[in-house]
């Protein structure tokens, strides 16, 4: 616990490994989760290519949102499929890490953040000397795409809630909402995977999608049934892998947000359109140290705001 009411930065005790199939490309991919230096937020490291480019995960890096979220640092320096990871840092409460990845893209595993959960435990957390920064939502902030909607509104605390509706009869409309206090988010979240329609397979493979997707990383739906044999993890999977995606999204800010995110039908694509809207109006959000608002009478500076955290990977240990 940092000092004045403040909460401690945190990274990981140890690095940690896994291998797995990224989603779209198909390909075997390993990557390792190192601690970071205070400050340094949450840094991808092509570890593949000429010079090890580092890319920062934040929402003004994002430049593809076709089925999943890519983060890049210039021409073919990307990583793409990070929204499950992202959730699973953002639920366990990581704020440095610096992540190798020996491919394009981060691995599937089976659908849901659980796998990388369990790394982050596995890994342990140790408190940092710099205090966690939080971004303050200060008025409503909302963008439109058709019957799709997402908004940051003012809360206490960081709430979620989202509403789907799907012309499948297998999902039909579903909406959940969760207050996201210490331990929900493993319990009520991370287990629910990535879904999709057999129907639509052939058709995103032959954009050069899905190729690594199967019953082992996807809940995959037909007209009347789920092809998988162990059914549904939870009732309601498909809204709370929705929700999933939101924090992994949402976590690109750079921080944890103090306020409500209200989805109806939003995907990748409008998550991010949010962000940039709400980093357009200086006068929505604010940074601040203090997670409680009686604390927060003093926030950072303006010049901090967007910015981002600051990389600082040299010090991090490999």
């Amino acid at each position: 616990m940092a000092h004045s009411g403040k909460i401690a930065q945190k990274t990981l005790k140890n690095r940690i490994k896994c291998s797995g199939i990224g989603l779209h490309s198909g390909a075997m991919v390993h990557m390792v989760l190192n601690p970071a230096a205070p400050d340094t937020g949450v840094v991808f490291r092509r570890t593949d290519l000429p010079g090890q480019p580092l890319i920062q995960a934040r929402y003004d890096k994002v430049t593809d949102l076709r089925l999943c979220t890519t983060v890049a640092a210039g021409e073919g320096i990307s990583v793409g499929t990070v929204e499950h990871l992202m959730a699973a840092l953002a639920g366990m409460g990581v704020d440095n890490v610096l992540i190798d990845v020996d491919g394009p893209e981060v691995p599937v595993m089976d659908g849901s953040s659980a796998p990388f959960v369990f790394l982050i435990e596995c890994a342990d957390l140790i408190e940092q000397v710099a205090p966690r920064r939080y971004l303050r939502i200060l008025k409503k902030v909302e963008v439109r795409d058709g019957e799709a909607s997402a908004a940051l509104l003012p809360a206490e605390g960081f709430a979620i809630d989202f509403e789907i509706e799907f012309a499948n009869q297998m999902i039909g409309r579903q909406s959940a909402a969760f207050q996201l206090e210490p331990g929900r988010f493993k319990a009520d979240i991370a287990r629910a995977r990535t879904f999709g329609f057999v129907q639509e397979v052939e058709h995103l493979r032959s954009l050069g999608l899905a190729r690594g997707g199967s019953l082992e990383n996807a809940v995959v739906l037909g007209h009347d049934r789920i092809l998988n044999d162990d059914g549904l993890r939870y009732e309601d999977e498909f809204v709370r892998h929705k929700i999933l995606d939101a924090l992994g999204d949402l976590y690109l800010t750079g921080a944890p947000i103090i306020g409500r995110y209200d989805g109806r039908r939003s995907g990748h694509a409008l998550n991010n359109k949010l962000l940039q809207a709400l980093f357009a109006d200086q006068s929505a959000f604010a940074w601040t140290t203090h997670a409680k608002a009686r604390d927060a009478a003093r926030v950072l500076p303006a010049a901090d705001i967007g910015t981002g955290l600051r990389p600082a990977v040299a010090d991090a240990a490999h």
